[in-house]
């Protein structure tokens, strides 16, 4: 079932149409935060590439101006008329060439020429490391902002996003896709960038030099770009796809290292193993498929390069051996030469660009996911106008509420309570009533479809959530514990608290004597989720935390179901100490719980069909009637038998 759900999910995220400029657009948001940076970037790029283009200009230059100026001389009076000794050397422009000069003095301008060319060489080379540590710099700035952008929105998403989605997955977005934006931000951006401009540069060096001639040489171009366009297209395609298998995967793995319990216990474990095998093998078959295209792209370029690499010496050697021009331009030898050497370093970032495709493809992919769920908005989000919530007396009031997880199937229907400050209120009813839904509408985790819930006369929706929740307390049927010390977990709820407060909130949830047992006691770090403590110690340290936040409403989850009815006993003064004087809502499925409550609201179908207190709704012999006898009566006899002594322990304990 669950890889049924990750298939459709995979399915639907690759599908969607995807923007390249778009992509870009939004990369181009973060990166102008650092735009003096990318200014020198800019300046290193074009100052290298400039040498670059400069180098085979240079070569001619040699072949013309040095090693055959009585050739140049005699060629140009043939085909120039008039033009004589003044034509030798012209192009030299870094000497005047003189017919009378002798042999050494050809020999000493070419080397000068040579060590012109090699200082360029070593000039590009320290540039270019220059530049790459800029947009490493800048690259990893930005990397680092989208991260904490990623998470702040991530904390910010509705409880009903994470519902709907994998961990897993979500992880993979901050993880996995900004790794594959991290290998493109240095090196292979630099390098796409500088032999994209190293191209049109070319392509301008040669026109200038010889329109007719260079139109033939880039013969070719428009079938790079057409085999480049393609191939890219299609292997953006396949790194989404890529990149939401590997979600995949790592939800599989998240998933089955949370359940490694379940999977032992009812030996599933070959089953895991099959499964993470067929998600492995759909984001290994992704990556292959996405490679190839990327692969074969560089050999369609190369092998281009090459015929364009032989239509520059095939046409300028036919011209040159039978001392024709083109469209009215002379060709010389060190002209073919020049253009020889341009079509290589044309060639070079191509190849280059073709080599980069794969981490730019992936990087696009990866963006597209990242940009993707930032576009998501939250479900729940505070008004323009929103105000802090007042200090809390404790009034709710649920005004004919409706509401629904997917359209058009509503949890809860007509919902009308309310509940006086300081009323313990139990909520009760079969599986999937609507119980949990009544209690998250209160600190607004989801929003009523229609209909109202108000505190105090005040619509939740009117003040801010962050308001609002900190004066609302939650213990949860399964609380969760970080990896951290007792002591931490207890003040997570009031990071301000002193330590002489979880102390005594510790001896509210009567949690303080196992914690005194302990090796570090308070300072004791936790294992995972709490690992080491058993459920029921998992539990009054949830309850301790809720105690230290000092909640004017306080919600338990059925927060005593996990615990064996010794614990229960022994926590329940310490939850009448904490009840006392906070309006709260309790779902329970223990008698204990109910029996001393102001009102009990019955569920069932999303709606209340019965309240009152536990004695008048037994009386009345309706639906909880029917429910006590199946479900609580298994707890009468031993509240009956124990119920005195048990009280009288658990009030004695929090005085100690």
């Amino acid at each position: 079932m669950m890889m049924g759900m990750r298939d459709d999910m995979l399915r639907r995220e690759t599908s969607k149409p995807a923007s390249v400029a778009a992509t870009l657009a939004r990369f181009w948001i973060y990166f102008r935060r650092y735009w003096f940076v990318l200014l020198g970037v800019l300046a290193l790029i074009l100052v290298s590439t400039w040498f670059q283009v400069l180098v085979p200009d240079l070569m001619g230059q040699a072949v013309n101006c040095y090693l055959t100026p009585a050739s140049t001389a005699l060629f140009s009076q043939q085909m120039i008329p008039g033009a004589g000794a003044a034509q030798v050397g012209a192009g030299c422009w870094f000497t005047t060439v003189n017919p009378q000069w002798t042999t050494p003095d050809y020999i000493a301008g070419l080397g000068g020429l040579v060590l012109i060319m090699a200082g360029l060489y070593i000039a590009s080379s320290i540039l270019g490391g220059l530049m790459f540590y800029l947009m490493a710099y800048a690259g990893q700035n930005v990397l680092r902002q989208m991260r904490i952008d990623l998470f702040k929105h991530m904390q910010a998403l509705s409880l009903g996003y994470y519902t709907k989605h994998e961990a897993g997955d979500v992880m993979s977005r901050i993880t996995n896709d900004a790794d594959s934006i991290q290998q493109t931000v240095g090196f292979p951006l630099v390098s796409v960038l500088q032999g994209s401009l190293l191209i049109v540069w070319i392509a301008y060096s040669m026109l200038t030099q010889s329109f007719y001639y260079a139109l033939v040489c880039l013969v070719v171009v428009p079938f790079m770009f057409v085999a480049t366009t393609w191939f890219s297209g299609q292997a953006r395609k396949a790194y989404r796809k890529v990149r939401s298998s590997v979600g995949s995967v790592n939800a599989n793995l998240q998933e089955s290292f949370s359940a490694v319990r379940e999977a032992q216990a009812f030996n599933r474990e070959e089953e895991n193993i099959q499964a993470f095998n067929e998600s492995n093998a759909a984001s290994r078959d992704a990556s292959i498929r996405a490679v190839a295209y990327t692969s074969a792209l560089m050999p369609v370029l190369q092998s281009l390069g090459y015929v364009s690499l032989a239509i520059v010496a095939g046409v300028g050697g036919m011209l040159l051996l039978n001392n024709q021009n083109l469209g009215g331009e002379a060709i010389t030898l060190g002209l073919v030469i020049s253009f020889i050497a341009y079509t290589q370093r044309f060639n070079q970032p191509v190849a280059q660009i073709a080599t980069m495709w794969t981490n730019i493809q992936s990087a696009i992919a990866g963006g597209e996911r990242i940009f993707g769920l930032l576009d998501i908005a939250p479900d729940i989000v505070d008004k323009p106008d929103a105000r802090v919530m007042p200090q809390i007396q404790g009034r709710v009031a649920f005004e004919h509420v409706f509401a629904e997880y997917e359209p058009d199937q509503p949890v809860l229907r007509d919902v009308n309570l309310v509940a006086e400050p300081g009323q313990t209120i139990a909520i009760v009813g079969p599986t999937g009533a609507g119980k949990t839904t009544i209690v998250n509408l209160i600190p607004r985790f989801y929003d009523v479809t229609r209909g109202a819930v108000k505190i105090d006369e005040i619509d939740v929706r009117d003040v801010t959530a962050a308001s609002l929740r900190a004066q609302i307390g939650v213990v949860l049927q399964d609380s969760f514990l970080f990896s951290a010390s007792i002591k931490e977990n207890i003040r997570y709820g009031k990071p301000d608290a002193t330590d002489e407060q979880v102390y005594a909130a510790a001896r509210l949830a009567s949690a303080d004597t196992f914690i005194e047992r302990l090796p570090q006691g308070y300072d004791t770090v936790l294992g995972e989720r709490g690992g080491g403590l058993s459920q029921g110690q998992r539990q009054l340290l949830a309850i301790a935390r809720a105690a230290l936040s000092d909640p004017r409403i306080l919600i338990l989850d059925e927060a005593t179901s996990s615990v064996d009815t010794r614990t229960e006993r022994l926590i329940q003064g310490a939850l009448e100490k904490l009840l006392h004087g906070r309006t709260s809502f309790v779902i329970a499925h223990r008698l204990s719980t109910i029996r001393h409550a102001d009102m009990v609201l019955v569920l069932r179908d999303g709606q209340i069909i019965e309240r009152g207190k536990h004695d008048e709704l037994l009386k009345q012999g309706g639906f909880y009637h029917d429910l006590y006898m199946s479900q609580f009566r298994r707890d009468i006899d031993f509240e009956e038998v124990h119920a005195e002594p048990q009280h009288a322990s658990a009030v004695a304990a929090p005085a100690e």
